[in-house]
């Protein structure tokens, strides 16, 4: 904005939340995709981390574009989350910020559905590679907010292959940070509904 000549707080990254569409609130938004090859998290992972959340009592719903719905439904798969759990290729732009809006925790790549988590202050695990966070990333004044970042790591891989920075977090420390970015006191959403019985499953090491 300040480029085109407009006066703009470059701090004030808010926007107002919509309404929920008739979605899910309080459900815990896994996002596996991202434009590039290189600035995806391996499936096995998001799946495990997908797994342990919902064991730990969130409600995980996997998200993504039109084009992405094969990998959100082997994310999903992997995890052991029904069908319904898989929102990619069904929600539209507004949809998903309102989805993001009301959600518990975002977990992702650095793709647009984390700067959604910033702009409605729900609470993020963001990961990046090759690119810093500390051009497109949180604030990193805000502890709801995380993002994860091995250093400027030189890749020698194809571009079809996850990039080392990005392969370097592993799922433990995703689960660690989405932990403590729920555990910082900021007001937090409503917790999501119980998961029903036919939804359970049983909880298996990742």
């Amino acid at each position: 904005m300040a480029w085109y000549g407009i006066v703009a707080d470059p701090d004030d990254l808010a926007l107002r939340r919509p309404p929920p569409q008739n979605l899910p609130t309080g459900v815990t938004i896994v996002h596996p995709g991202a434009k590039a090859a290189q600035r995806r998290w391996p499936v096995d992972r998001f799946a495990a981390v997908a797994r342990e959340l919902t064991c730990r009592g969130h409600r995980v719903v996997v998200t993504g574009s039109s084009g992405e719905g094969v990998l959100a439904a082997e994310v999903a798969a992997r995890a052991g989350l029904p069908g319904s759990a898989v929102l990619a290729g069904r929600t539209g732009v507004g949809e998903v910020a309102a989805l993001v809006a009301h959600g518990r925790l975002v977990v992702a790549g650095d793709t647009g559905i984390g700067h959604l988590a910033t702009a409605y202050a729900t609470p993020s695990v963001l990961l990046f590679g090759p690119v810093s966070p500390a051009l497109w990333g949180p604030p990193v004044n805000r502890p709801w907010h995380r993002a994860l970042w091995a250093g400027p790591v030189p890749s020698g891989r194809a571009v079809a292959e996850t990039h080392p920075a990005l392969a370097a977090p592993g799922v433990a420390q995703v689960l660690e940070a989405a932990e403590e970015v729920e555990r910082t006191g900021h007001d937090l959403p409503a917790a999501a509904p119980a998961i029903t019985t036919r939804e359970r499953f049983s909880c298996r090491s990742w």
